[in-house]
């Protein structure tokens, strides 16, 4: 069984819509991609008008590997960058 967590992300007030996909897509994908333990990883950017403007999915074996990934200090650099960008994060937890 795996493990995947879908996050919705809302870019900073101070963001536009290109830097805000110029970040997520170009700068901090690449960083997320390389957490421990990852098995996939999509981003979608979603359209400018829409509240929500990326949704992440985020696949490991198990919920363990997903919080073990993030303790680590990639991890935590990861979560740090990305609160630095965005204004709102919601974070599903799927199986």
């Amino acid at each position: 069984m795996s493990f995947k967590a879908v996050i919705l992300l809302s870019r900073r007030a101070d963001m536009t819509v290109d830097e805000f996909r110029q970040w997520w897509l170009h700068d901090h994908a690449p960083l997320a991609a390389q957490l421990p333990g990852i098995r996939r990883i999509v981003f979608n950017a979603c359209r400018e008008n829409d509240d929500v403007d990326g949704v992440s999915e985020l696949w490991f074996d198990s919920e363990e590997a997903f919080t073990a990934a993030y303790a680590t200090d990639l991890g935590k650099q990861v979560a740090a960058d990305s609160m630095a960008h965005v204004r709102g994060r919601v974070r599903l937890f799927v199986e």
